[in-house]
């Protein structure tokens, strides 16, 4: 049910809306939400755990980017397993490798994301995104946030 409310807010009612009620909202329903500012370009995403990786064993996230908002480049590291999967959920957005083209996303696209391999993921100039990511389990891991994704690259996609 939060993950439907969740949705709700942010593509049916919007932004603006969403921020004034967040707030008690969050405290009606229980949702954690945090703004993941600190590895993104110029906007915000929002980060909502779905799951307890000490309780459960692996961690999900609902991602939400507003319209621009890419992450920085970064890697998954792990020495054995690892990596990360992007279920998309909504709106449109990209996900690239370092020395790749970029691959537009949708809803229903999935992305593998092998450990150790330099990429972003965001959402499109004109469009809010969300997907869930999964960090699949591995040995050793950690992630390493790097560069951020070049302003002319980006806009030219």
């Amino acid at each position: 049910m939060n993950i439907i409310i969740w949705y709700f807010l942010f593509f049916k009612i919007g932004k603006s809306i969403f921020h004034s009620i967040n707030h008690n909202l969050c405290k009606i329903i229980g949702l954690k939400t945090l703004i993941n500012s600190c590895n993104c370009t110029y906007v915000n995403s929002y980060l909502k755990p779905l799951t307890n990786p000490a309780e459960d064993n692996l961690f999900l996230a609902n991602v939400t980017f507003e319209p621009g908002c890419r992450n920085n480049w970064h890697i998954h590291k792990s020495e054995k397993g690892g990596g990360q999967i992007l279920v998309c959920v909504e709106g449109k957005g990209w996900y690239q490798e370092y020395g790749k083209e970029a691959r537009s996303l949708k809803e229903g696209d999935v992305v593998v994301i092998p450990p150790n391999v330099k990429h972003w993921h965001g959402a499109a100039r004109d469009c809010w995104f969300s997907h869930i990511a999964i960090e699949v389990p591995g040995s050793n891991t950690s992630n390493e946030w790097c560069e951020p994704v070049n302003d002319e690259e980006y806009n030219n996609l």
